[in-house]
């Protein structure tokens, strides 16, 4: 791959890894705003909220080759 091309698979992947982030947090936030009418499915969608943040922050932080 030419280096302009890995220079916007990088951009896209830090892209992705943001949008990802941003989704993750607002999930946990309005899981945990909500904990009372969600009941016992809180720490389930409280969990799934965590993975997606999780997983756009390590797009975010993860070096190219």
């Amino acid at each position: 791959m030419s280096e302009e091309g890995a220079f916007w698979a990088t951009l896209a992947e830090k892209f992705f890894g943001l949008l990802i982030a941003i989704l993750g947090a607002i999930a946990m936030y309005y899981t945990f705003a909500s904990a009372d009418v969600l009941g016992a499915f809180t720490g389930f969608f409280g969990f799934l909220a965590i993975v997606l943040l999780l997983l756009g922050l390590f797009l975010i932080l993860a070096k190219p080759e």
